[in-house]
């Protein structure tokens, strides 16, 4: 059995998509917002179990962008062996247990059944309110059977006020809110830090950096894209640090000391690339991107397809299915 320190030990309920992308999301965030004290414990379909200082929990959770739910972790198991749970103690007051079954997994587990035998043992100690309980056991079935007391449920929804048709300019290939932000943790980048989206589009990018406390700087070589982003941070009442009309070459005589760039470059479908080929457009980009970045300072970019040149250094790449021949490859690269 797992069973960590339960007053640090969090686990975290992913969404089923896009792979490692909602894990490795949690354990960046944490480490960030932990100055590197976050430790992962497990892992595993559907679920990550960090321990960080109780105090920095909020912050991560303000950030996340691809988690269902999260809460303190009470310890992991088999079905058929729930002697561990004998030792697990609740808060005071009553309970009541919810369960969620991640991507079909454990079938010949009996949900309703494992939650009467657990309830039992439980009850025990605490009352059972099905109805207003005080507290909420949440079970996880997944590889192994993993209970946590919910502390945070994140509304799917949450980012709905900032999605793209909801902005004065926008562009229906604009990533979805929950990406974009998904993209910034990735990079690492703290708090007031300074965030550059080199191909600010509609501005999606900066919203979501501005949102999350850091300073958002946009550039495009299009002067309606700068415009409409400044039109859509002031509909938010954000603030855009800097801006500028600018190639994507020239940005290192531009901007400096950025702690993270992200973006989501043109794929070719639209007029606005002035005609130049889109890999020669990205590796102009990853050439450009070390000289405004600090020394530690990351890229999540995302492409068509993977790419590599040798002025970056690749970490990650997480893919998303969109449609027909179209995927989005997230990619994080660090300096050389």
């Amino acid at each position: 059995m797992i069973q960590p320190d339960v007053n640090k030990a969090y686990l975290f309920e992913l969404l089923g998509e896009l792979k490692d992308m909602p894990r490795d999301e949690v354990l960046r965030t944490a480490e960030t917002e932990s100055d590197g004290r976050s430790v992962r414990i497990s892992d595993g379909p559907g679920y990550v179990v960090v321990s960080v200082p109780e105090e920095c929990v909020d912050g991560i959770n303000d950030r996340l962008a691809l988690t269902h739910m999260m809460g303190e972790f009470l310890g992991s198991f088999e079905a058929d062996d729930l002697s561990s749970v004998e030792g697990m103690t609740l808060p005071e007051g009553s309970f009541a247990i919810r369960y969620r079954r991640f991507g079909g997994m454990s079938p010949d587990v009996d949900s309703q059944k494992l939650i009467r035998r657990i309830g039992d043992i439980l009850s025990k100690h605490n009352d059972v309110d099905l109805k207003h309980p005080d507290v909420v056991v949440r079970m996880l079935i997944s590889d192994r059977i993993h209970l946590y007391l919910e502390r945070k449920a994140f509304d799917a929804d949450l980012l709905r006020e900032r999605k793209v048709s909801e902005r004065p300019f926008f562009s229906p290939i604009s990533l979805h809110p929950k990406y974009a932000r998904a993209l910034i943790n990735l990079t690492g980048v703290k708090r007031g830090g300074t965030v550059l989206d080199p191909f600010c589009g509609t501005g999606g990018i900066v919203i979501e950096a501005a949102s999350m406390g850091m300073k958002a700087v946009a550039s495009d070589f299009d002067p309606e894209m700068v415009a409409g982003t400044r039109e859509n941070m002031e509909f938010y009442n954000l603030p855009l640090a800097d801006f500028e009309v600018i190639d994507i070459s020239d940005i290192p005589d531009r901007f400096h000391d950025i702690d993270a760039v992200a973006c989501d470059p043109p794929y070719g479908r639209s007029t606005k690339t002035g005609g130049e080929n889109i890999d020669s457009i990205y590796a102009r980009a990853l050439k450009a991107f070390p000289g405004v970045l600090t020394e530690n300072g990351k890229a999540g970019v995302v492409l068509p397809h993977v790419f590599q040149t040798g002025d970056m250094r690749l970490d990650a790449v997480y893919v998303q299915f969109v449609h027909g021949t179209l995927s989005r490859h997230y990619h994080i690269f660090g300096r050389n």
